[in-house]
């Protein structure tokens, strides 16, 4: 248990936001001193939850998560775990946090739309492609061609889709992948390849990229059911938008923001980690059967998470939110009334405040860990950190632009997944797999709140008025095309490298 080590590393990834924040909120972008202290203490709140959170995650959630997969599998009942799977990510996604959060924002927007429905039919979305993605898996079918297939239905559909719901179809792709059900999902994956790795061939190893590529397919589940979902009510004529009004973090002031969020907070963590309880207890009376020794290690790594979560939450809730809603009305208002070096600077705060925010999401630890254990650390979790932060930064970037400038979400989206679907005939298996794993570990809690919040604040002050639903769908797209471009990049490394060994 590393913790001073882990506590490092996540402080060199949260501390340059709060350094961003506080220059421009002392500068340029006065805010008030009390919401600037408590961004502080919520930035200190968020280094010490996301350590905990994360070795709760390698000690209960990841182990449980890759021996259920590989228990599963070795029963050689395919109906059997075609079903688990179905109910793991239904039950998880319904407790996610970042679906709740988003599921409210939507029913702020369109007062007619149901947020239970709607959260229902994401979770059986995330199920159902759960399956499909196990599925392919077992079957060894190229990911590359099943991506492909997937994703050109999505542009399909999307022209059939009233506008409005396109931003929101594809950012529940990347709000369904966050601190809960990643680690989840990516360690049945591993378990399950595992395990038909093994039966295949023991001593085969040409298709790493098995362990990988299951988030990416499971978080395109959600974004069909919500086009399709918004393609019925259209047709019904039922879809009517409205305003929504700016939200604070609370009423209080000081330290005591923090203990009045405390119950919900605490609430929420619970609602996230019950699932997970629910499927130890039945896993290990019908499956597992772990001795005493090991079920108690994953209790109490399950129990890291809860506090690691709470905490987490608390800081980003108590501080970030309500920040990053005022250091962007104000820039948004700049850029709108000045435009010059004030639209300038409102891009440039995106490209860093993008940056940063991606390398401070839970899952995204979670992922690049996992991609350097496996791969026996020839593949460097800080190389991935450095692409997956420039694809951030452009994507906060360009959400940014279309706040400022109104232009429509799918005059990026259909070039960006274009080039992405081109990028795939010359990247390896591998990397193609990461990339859409990564697409959707990027858009996590701290996106969905304060990079959210900023837009938000930023698009409500622009001259081209409300827009907020896209950011995530944005930040989920541009790994795609920076994961994929590293992927051919260390292809050609290894290339030459080769070649030099053989003369």
């Amino acid at each position: 248990m590393n913790l001073l080590q882990k506590i490092k590393e996540t402080a060199s990834s949260v501390l340059p936001i709060m350094v961003i924040v506080l220059i421009l909120g002392l500068t340029v972008a006065p805010i008030d001193s009390n919401l600037l202290f408590r961004f502080i203490v919520g930035g200190l709140l968020l280094i010490i939850g996301l350590t905990f959170f994360l070795q709760g995650v390698e000690m209960g959630i990841q182990p449980m998560g890759e021996m259920a997969g590989a228990a599963l599998t070795s029963k050689k009942n395919l109906i059997l775990l075609l079903t688990v799977a179905f109910a793991i990510g239904f039950l998880v996604t319904l407790a996610e946090p970042d679906i709740q959060v988003f599921g409210d924002q939507i029913h702020s927007v369109f007062t007619n739309v149901d947020k239970l429905y709607m959260v229902v039919l994401i979770a059986a979305g995330v199920g159902f492609f759960l399956m499909a993605g196990l599925l392919r898996t077992i079957l060894n079918f190229p990911v590359k061609i099943l991506l492909f297939v997937l994703y050109s239905i999505l542009f399909v559909l999307t022209f059939f889709a009233p506008s409005p719901f396109i931003g929101i179809a594809f950012d529940s792709g990347g709000a369904t992948t966050g601190p809960m059900t990643v680690p989840f999902i990516m360690a049945i994956g591993i378990g399950v390849s595992s395990v038909r790795s093994s039966s295949k061939n023991p001593k085969s190893n040409d298709d790493s990229s098995s362990n990988f590529g299951l988030t990416g397919i499971t978080s395109i589940g959600p974004v069909l059911a919500i086009l399709l979902y918004s393609i019925i009510l259209n047709s019904k004529g039922t879809l009517t938008a409205g305003s929504v009004a700016s939200e604070t973090a609370a009423e209080s002031s000081g330290l005591w923001v923090f203990v009045h969020i405390l119950p919900d907070v605490l609430m929420e963590s619970f609602s996230s980690i019950l699932p997970l309880i629910f499927l130890l207890i039945a896993f290990q009376i019908f499956l597992l059967k772990l001795p005493p020794i090991r079920l108690a290690r994953i209790c109490f790594g399950l129990v890291w998470s809860f506090i690691g979560l709470s905490i987490f939450l608390t800081g980003v809730n108590g501080g970030f939110i309500e920040a990053g809603y005022q250091l962007g009305s104000i820039l948004g208002q700049k850029a709108c009334s000045c435009g010059g070096w004030w639209t300038v600077l409102l891009i440039s705060s995106g490209f860093a405040i993008g940056s940063i925010v991606v390398c401070a999401e839970p899952a995204v630890w979670v992922l690049t860990e996992q991609v350097e254990n496996l791969s026996a650390g020839t593949i460097k979790r800080k190389i991935i950190l450095v692409f997956l932060a420039f694809g951030a930064a452009a994507a906060i970037g360009i959400a940014l632009l279309r706040a400022v400038y109104g232009f429509g979400l799918l005059y990026v989206l259909v070039p960006g997944y274009l080039i992405a679907m081109a990028l795939m005939l010359f990247c390896p298996n591998l990397f193609t797999a990461i990339a859409f794993d990564s697409g959707g570990v990027a858009s996590g809690p701290i996106t969905s709140t304060f990079v959210l919040s900023f837009t938000l604040g930023t698009a409500q002050a622009a001259c081209h008025g409300f827009d907020i639903f896209g950011v995530i769908a944005l930040v989920a797209m541009t790994p795609l095309i920076s994961i994929q471009v590293l992927g051919i990049l260390y292809n050609h490394v290894q290339r030459r490298q080769n070649n030099c060994h053989t003369k």
